[in-house]
């Protein structure tokens, strides 16, 4: 989930704009992330037939994976275009190499997510537990109507209605249509859009509310929680909670972050990535330019496309920052649903920490590739492809089975919902601390389920086809 390499060669540029997109990081551009899709065509001339076969000839030039592209599926046999992209890049699927990175969205839908921030809905992350058929908040954004209303971390979803007359409960939707069901009744992710929720807090407290769905902005790093100083028996360690790395606005907020930890003198750090699918490239590498103090001019990350269109590798450096720290020791908080540009900063950081670098919770999704955008305005159409794959100094990448058979070393975790972001009691920041400490911890499993969906003991609530926020931030209505 991260797009826009802020330094894409001019013959690139042309190159995506001839195919009807466009280079820069506020358009389309390298992506580094997951999904799958269904655009908007509206105008009649677009047909699906047309799209497929606009589709299939950005597939045939630039797909990272050439020999892994089926051509010979009938489009006639699909009735979307997201369906005729999965089938063309089913053998690449079958390899672990694109589980559901190709994907048609909205132009518009994600222009806004990048540009501003913005989106539409409750403004929560929703988990359900797979065993007992229970839904969760395990995220509240602030300035949307769902914490306003007291939907926060912990919360617990308890009926769903239109109205307080007509509400079923949360178990009788899970046990009658699943997941599913829980989705189709908090209805689309609309502007105006009212759902009666009855629900419990962590605390225990109970209460219903009738919540107008509304535009609100995603902010990438939380005002609340996102940025701490904990003491941990006298020694500072700075806490970084990064919730996403597609919107554009996440450079002021990390600059101001490390600020914070340079004016502590802070040298160990916990970047929380736990439900960061990913987001902009060129924020993961001023990542690297953050945490790159001692190290301008050293190589960042490689990016490298098909062997048709080597001549677009690109090789991204260290750059000064004003505000960078010479971190000591990291410990980077990962879950299932960590991935992508997410990954590539743990991957990039390697070379320079080796032994200091720990992942905390679970494997991580395994995502050492990435997207470009291609436009096709008249059907607010933008096709994002997997074209290239992304390495570190040392030129390792290839982590499709998760990082935590890469990094290393690893603490297993859990993910206490019950418990806010940033709360050095929190289960997986405790664990953290106890690297950084150099005490001990159980290492996790590199074979283990790795999902975008997968959030602690909570599976995320993700609709079949997710508009293009959900896309990035899976779990967010």
């Amino acid at each position: 989930m991260g797009i826009g390499r802020v330094t894409l060669t001019t013959a690139l540029a042309l190159a995506l704009a001839a195919c009807g997109g466009g280079g820069g990081d506020s358009g389309p551009g390298p992506i580094a992330g997951g999904g799958g899709g269904g655009g908007t065509p509206t105008p009649a001339q677009c047909s699906v037939r047309d799209r497929q076969d606009w589709s299939l000839a950005v597939l045939n030039e630039w797909y990272l994976f050439p020999d892994l592209i089926d051509t010979s599926v009938n489009p006639n046999s699909f009735t979307t275009v997201q369906d005729y992209l999965d089938a063309l890049v089913a053998p690449a699927r079958a390899e672990d190499k694109d589980r559901g990175f190709t994907f048609i969205t909205s132009i518009e839908e994600e222009n806004a997510l990048i540009n501003s921030g913005s989106s539409a809905g409750f403004g929560v992350r929703l988990g359900y537990d797979t065993v007992n058929n229970r839904v969760f908040v395990i995220e509240a954004y602030e300035g949307a109507p769902g914490l306003a209303a007291g939907l926060d971390r912990g919360t617990e979803l308890l009926e769903i209605g239109t109205s307080s007359t007509n509400t079923q409960s949360v178990s009788s939707l899970m046990a009658s249509g699943g997941p599913g069901a829980v989705i189709d009744a908090l209805g689309p992710s609309d502007p105006g859009v009212t759902r009666y929720i009855g629900f419990r807090t962590a605390t225990g407290v109970s209460g219903a509310e009738s919540i107008v769905k509304a535009d609100y902005a995603l902010d990438p790093v939380s005002d609340r929680y996102g940025v701490r100083i904990i003491n941990d028996g006298g020694k500072l360690v700075g806490y970084l909670n990064l919730r996403t790395f597609i919107v554009g606005a996440a450079d002021q907020d990390l600059r101001d972050a490390f600020q914070t930890f340079k004016d502590q003198g802070v040298t160990e750090l916990i970047i929380d990535f736990r439900y960061n699918g990913g987001g902009l490239v060129r924020i993961a590498d001023l990542m690297g330019d953050l945490m790159g103090g001692g190290n301008v001019g050293q190589i960042w990350s490689k990016t490298i496309l098909r062997d048709s269109k080597s001549s677009e590798n690109e090789t991204t450096n260290i750059a000064s920052a004003a505000q960078s720290i010479a971190p000591t020791k990291i410990a980077f908080i990962g879950r299932g649903g960590t991935a992508s540009a997410s990954e590539l900063v743990i991957n990039s950081m390697l070379p320079y920490l080796g032994n200091n670098v720990a992942l905390i919770g679970t494997n991580t999704f395994g995502k050492p590739v990435g997207q470009f955008g291609f436009d096709r305005d008249v059907c607010d159409d933008r096709l994002r492809a997997v074209t290239f794959k992304t390495v570190n100094a040392n030129d390792e990448g290839e982590y499709f089975s998760g990082l935590a058979g890469v990094v290393p070393n690893t603490c297993r975790a859990n993910d206490d919902i019950f418990t806010q972001l940033g709360d050095p009691s929190e289960a997986s920041i405790a664990t953290a601390l106890d690297f950084l400490a150099g005490r001990s911890c159980t290492a996790i499993s590199g074979g283990e389920l790795r999902t975008a969906q997968s959030a602690g003991g909570q599976q995320l609530l993700q609709p079949d086809r997710p508009n293009a926020a959900q896309y990035q931030i899976p779990g967010l209505f």
